[in-house]
């Protein structure tokens, strides 16, 4: 038996976890007498760009050519 956290958005159960569960498969739900903030219902965002603010633009253009620059100068000598 699994017990997940969900809401009732007024048309639907929803749920707050993942749930693993087979088409078909029986279900207990319980209603209980405590409601969830808003800020619990939203969707959680990614990561992507957390670090942005810290990323060095002239860095970030030497990047473009260092496999370029790397490979020129370990073996334009030879």
């Amino acid at each position: 038996m699994l017990a997940v956290n969900g809401y009732f958005d007024g048309i639907a159960i929803k749920p707050l976890e993942k749930i693993i569960a087979k088409p078909n498969q029986k279900v207990i739900i319980t209603i209980i007498d405590e409601f969830i903030e808003q800020d619990e219902i939203e969707p959680k965002k990614g990561l992507r760009g957390v670090l942005s603010k810290y990323a060095n633009k002239e860095l970030a253009e030497k990047e473009k050519t260092a496999w370029e620059s790397s490979v020129k100068e370990k073996y334009d000598n030879i």
